[in-house]
């Protein structure tokens, strides 16, 4: 009987970055020759990492691919019995847009077959219909070793219930009676998503009877990060094999025409375990990942982040040290007259259980400094929101110099909550380059804090810092449930309101029941009220502030795009 082993190169590619994008491909490909493979697959767009955005409109960008494609036809000679299956931008020399996103099956120099994806996304934080045309509906089917390999690329699996496009690409696959399928991806990871990709991706092996392999790409690329967590199905038994989350991974099985997937050596594969990792396990390692590739690839290898001696701070030290090392982490303190004895000796032990250098710069000197100026040149005292704010901004510019004059990325430390109703000061605490907990809500921090300790086996954030009420610490005695409700409260109106029915089913019910009852008094109604009032008023804040790392279904960003200048 026909036997075929396939590899799932789940590489981290970069984007623009294609010379080096090659690089890993051929790394991994010389590898799965190594160990006996005939087809190695890359995820899609590997050539050109996903996604180039408007990258692909730049002539010399173009002109790179081109080349890029040609470098990898001369690459594959040197493995001459092996087929590559890669993801790249190809030219549409017809009508409509000017590419399309396509697999290249290239062996020994040639291109054998050329699949063009049919889905084109441009829903959440996808757009690529602003770039590609969609392919024909047709399949496309290779003979490798006599096995029949059908190919589609990400998003023409995830229709086969028909919700969302006329065309279902697995109809012409199933026709086509491939023995099976190669999908090549770039899915983007969130909480569930994992789960999501095995349930959906099951469901279609099973209908169609055909068994399928999912490479993904992993890496953090702006605000999105990869998880890789490639994949087997076999239409009875569902998922057999699964790659590793969040690190790169080179995955051999065998398949024979419509028989079970068998492992490298020949033997049967059984279902996985369909557990996953905990919540907050999973945020942990996509926020140490998602910070580590960004600073990487803007040239960072150190970080500053402001320690206030509350919790989003330590927690932003705590991800930092992981994913940069914690001779590469440095925390500033800046106490003001209003600050607490806590702020400052919290920050200090929290530096001394990371092993990282603090830094105390005061602030109350130049507070009163620039209060007393604003009254010589406007003859009105600075008071109130205004001087609370100034404090802000004076912070955010000290680290600022901080990072200019010592080349340190500066990581911010807002949360959901607070940058979902505007619970932060432009130029102030929302400079930096990166925001790591921007789609974390208040109460997950809180737990993901905790996570760290029970990690460690030790107080990492000390519990002094997880247990204080939080607070600005911008004017005497004050405290974030001045302004806000308890963010116990806040949290669920929040979920519903910016992620409603993206929210997995066990916590989109938990949070409409808060909603419900919360929205079932006068006073309740008007607290969602203001709340929606908040969220909307403050887009303009969200706008300018800095990118941040996404976890969840929809995170602010290029996932959530609201106008600011509306009527809401």
């Amino acid at each position: 009987m026909p036997t075929l082993t396939i590899a799932l190169a789940q590489i981290n590619p970069t984007i623009g970055d294609i010379d080096g994008n090659l690089a890993l491909m051929v790394a991994a490909a010389q590898r799965a020759h190594a160990e006996g493979a005939k087809l190695v697959a890359f995820p899609e767009l590997s050539l050109t990492a996903y996604y180039p955005a408007d990258l692909l409109e730049d002539p010399d960008f173009q002109r790179r691919l081109a080349k890029g494609i040609e470098d990898l036809l001369v690459a594959t000679k040197d493995l001459p019995d092996l087929h590559w299956v890669v993801g790249a931008p190809t030219p549409n020399t017809g009508v409509g847009k000017p590419l399309f996103n396509s697999v290249l099956v290239v062996k020994n120099g040639s291109i054998l077959l050329q699949y063009h994806k049919q889905l084109l996304p441009t829903y959440n934080i996808f757009d690529e219909r602003r770039h590609f045309e969609p392919g024909p509906d047709v399949a496309k089917i290779l003979d490798i070793e006599d096995v029949r390999v059908g190919f589609m690329i990400c998003e023409d699996g995830w229709n086969d219930e028909q919700r969302d496009y006329v065309v279902n690409p697995f109809n012409r696959l199933a026709d086509a009676a491939p023995d099976v399928v190669v999908s090549i991806n770039a899915s983007p990871s969130s909480i569930g998503r994992r789960e999501m990709r095995h349930e959906i991706f099951s469901k279609a092996s099973a209908r169609h009877g055909l068994p399928l392999v999912y490479v993904n790409q992993i890496g953090g690329h702006d605000q999105v990060v990869y998880d890789g967590a490639s994949f087997a199905v076999d239409p009875k038994l569902g998922v057999v094999m699964e790659g590793a989350r969040f690190q790169p991974d080179l995955m051999l099985l065998q398949v024979h025409s419509r028989s079970k997937f068998l492992d490298r050596n020949g033997k049967e594969l059984a279902p996985i375990d369909s557990k996953g990792l905990s919540t907050n396990e999973f945020y942990r390692q996509q926020l140490v990942l998602g910070l580590r590739d960004y600073a990487r690839r803007c040239g960072f290898s150190t970080a500053v982040v402001g320690s206030s001696g509350g919790i989003d701070s330590a927690l932003t030290l705590a991800i930092a040290v992981e994913a940069l090392g914690a001779k590469n982490v440095v925390a500033i303190t800046m106490p003001s007259h209003y600050s607490s004895t806590g702020s400052v000796t919290d920050s200090e032990r929290l530096c001394r259980n990371l092993g990282i250098a603090l830094y105390t710069h005061p602030i109350g000197d130049l507070v009163e400094q620039y209060a007393s100026q604003f009254n010589t040149a406007f003859g009105e005292p600075l008071v109130g929101l205004a001087k609370e704010n100034l404090q802000a901004r004076i912070r955010g510019t000290i680290l600022m110099e901080y990072s200019n004059r010592f080349g340190h990325l500066l990581i911010t430390t807002g949360n959901k909550s607070e940058i979902s109703v505007g619970y932060c000061t432009l130029y102030g605490d929302t400079n930096g380059g990166l925001g790591v907990l921007g789609d974390l809500y208040k109460t997950e921090v809180f737990e993901l804090s905790r996570h760290y300790n029970e990690a460690a086996g030790r107080e990492l954030i000390p519990t002094t810092i997880i247990d204080k009420p939080p607070s600005a610490e911008l004017a005497p005695g004050q405290k974030d449930t001045d302004s806000l409700p308890p963010y116990a409260v806040l949290d669920p109106i929040l979920k519903t309101i910016i992620e409603g029915n993206r929210l997995s089913q066990k916590e989109g019910e938990a949070a409409m029941k808060f909603v419900l009852e919360t929205s079932s008094t006068s006073e309740g109604k008007a607290l969602i009220d203001r709340v929606k009032r908040m969220i909307a008023r403050n887009e303009y804040k969200r706008r300018q502030a800095p990118p941040i790392l996404r976890v969840r279904s929809r995170a602010f960003g290029s996932g959530r795009q609201m106008p600011i200048a509306a009527k809401y």
